[in-house]
């Protein structure tokens, strides 16, 4: 956490003294602090908690609402917890109100976020309604969601997030078509229309093309399944098994969150055990589940134990399966 503060020098007693908001009272709670000069580019800030850069893109409500839903929080973005974790390593007690400051702090969970307490302001509002609690929170979801966004992008630190980044991290997490449709409208640049309107016979145009065709165009399938019923080797004896690829898909899967801790993954993980990826063989690109990098080098280490505590690998490849048919990223093909 840090703060930006004036300071006050006594040069005759040789002290430096400084008057803290409420809300930066606990950082003086007897643990040593790093002092650094004023960036240049805080030097307009007021005094307070230095938190992230504001996004532009947040003024839009129609945005921020949906980044803060419990569709992007829970199941984009490594869930809740992953939300509580970051709440609890950036933030100090988010209560302003002046007074005491308990030093061990907490959390609570409101309405569209987390806020972090001290234990005394933990006490008092748990249960309690409060706007200004409230309103921090969505704060911390806001500010949660769009900086995992920025490091999903490899931007630098302050950088601002647009509408088509917000898009394409969408498509990225599988989520496209979850997109606010007035979002969907300025991205296509379709003619948004409003609703119960009455347009004249005059002005139809027999050739223009329909709303959803444009969205459905727009947001086609990773991959398209051909059913085949009749193949060769279905009518040999013993038929020549042929491995099953698409850089496609383990290109989607790479690019959900890791089925074991929440987090961005970085590969996708072919299933081994119960007859697939045996020696010198390896499972369909279809049987594959996104993992980060430790959580894939610890199932290799040690797979029993890693099932244990994060489920069978089959059925975490079921999950994913259904997840890219649910999203629409396995549509199905023309048959031959």
């Amino acid at each position: 956490m840090k703060v930006l503060l004036k300071p006050y020098p006594q040069k005759d007693l040789g002290i430096i003294i400084f008057r803290p908001a409420a809300d930066a009272v606990q950082l003086f709670s007897g643990k040593r602090l790093m002092i650094t000069d004023e960036p240049a580019d805080l030097q307009s800030a007021p005094d307070g908690l230095i938190t992230g850069a504001h996004q532009k893109v947040l003024d839009n409500p129609v945005l921020s609402n949906f980044l803060s839903s419990d569709l992007v929080v829970s199941h984009m973005l490594g869930g809740w917890e992953g939300l509580t974790r970051w709440v609890k390593q950036n933030r100090g007690c988010q209560c302003t109100d002046l007074g005491y400051h308990h030093h061990e702090m907490t959390h609570a969970r409101r309405e569209r976020g987390v806020v972090a307490l001290c234990w005394h302001h933990d006490t008092q509002y748990r249960d309690k309604k409060s706007v200004q609690l409230d309103a921090a929170a969505l704060a911390n979801t806001l500010e949660y969601v769009t900086e995992r966004i920025r490091y999903w992008l490899g931007e630098r630190e302050g950088h601002q997030i647009t509408v088509a980044e917000i898009c394409w991290f969408a498509v990225g997490r599988g989520f496209a078509d979850k997109l606010p449709r007035a979002i969907l409208y300025d991205v296509f640049g379709i003619r948004s229309e409003e609703p119960g309107g009455e347009t004249k016979e005059s002005d139809t145009n027999p050739w223009e093309r329909q709303t959803e065709d444009i969205i459905a165009e727009g947001l086609k399938p990773v991959l398209a399944l051909a059913i085949d019923p009749e193949t060769p080797e279905s009518y040999a004896l013993i038929p020549k098994r042929r491995r099953y690829e698409n850089s496609k898909y383990t290109q989607w899967v790479k690019r959900q969150p890791c089925c074991a801790c929440g987090n961005g993954s970085d590969d996708p993980h072919h299933i081994t055990g119960n007859g697939f990826g045996g020696m010198a063989t390896k499972a369909h690109d279809l049987f594959v589940i996104p993992l980060c990098r430790r959580c894939h080098d610890s199932l290799h280490a040690n797979t029993p134990a890693w099932e244990a505590e994060h489920g069978d690998q089959m059925y975490l490849v079921m999950k994913t399966l259904d997840r890219a048919l649910a999203v629409g990223v396995i549509a199905t093909g023309k048959a031959k």
